[in-house]
């Protein structure tokens, strides 16, 4: 059944045990229950890679510009990385027109294990990739380190993402609110 046919959430529910459905150009079972394309997951863990990628860089660029240390600017980077991926959650599910508590709610429930995720890889490459912690923002080995560290933990990512939509978790719980 195509979305555009639903009047309102309460219909969409009621339609979720079809077997399967089509929206946006890809097909999956129940909104996030059973088999989940590749594509999906990549798509879902290409958004929070973005909000991970503002934080961080504005959060090195904020602690280099204060004469921060490696640690408090790390810290910084890892915080902003959580505010930027949930705020983009936020801002599409607000869009959807859910009041803020629920919205606020579905950007957690979305996100926080695939940032978390993110996170603890990128910073994890980061901080062995000799050198790296040390790097400023002018050198070409921050820049260099920063975007493998962030393509490695985009491909460690996408699998958790799969797996979570999977069972209607992570983004499975953004897609409701799209229609």
């Amino acid at each position: 059944m195509q979305h555009e046919t639903h009047a309102g959430h309460a219909q969409h529910d009621q339609h979720a045990d079809h077997e399967q459905h089509e929206h946006a150009g890809h097909t999956h079972a129940g909104h996030g229950l059973g088999k989940v394309s590749w594509s999906m997951a990549a798509q879902a863990t290409l958004h929070c890679l973005t909000g991970c990628a503002i934080g961080e860089v504005l959060g090195m660029v904020i602690g280099t510009a204060l004469g921060w240390g490696n640690t408090p600017t790390m810290i910084l980077a890892i915080v902003l990385a959580f505010f930027f991926g949930y705020s983009l959650t936020l801002r599409s599910v607000l869009k959807a027109g859910v009041d803020f508590r629920t919205a606020f709610r579905v950007a957690l429930a979305a996100d926080t294990l695939s940032i978390a995720v993110m996170e603890l890889i990128d910073s994890g490459v980061i901080a062995l990739w000799p050198n790296a912690m040390d790097a400023h923002l002018s050198d070409g080995l921050f820049w260099g380190a920063l975007a493998v560290s962030l393509a490695i933990a985009f491909l460690v990512t996408t699998p958790v993402n799969k797996w979570m939509i999977g069972r209607g978790k992570g983004h499975a719980v953004v897609h409701r609110y799209h229609h």
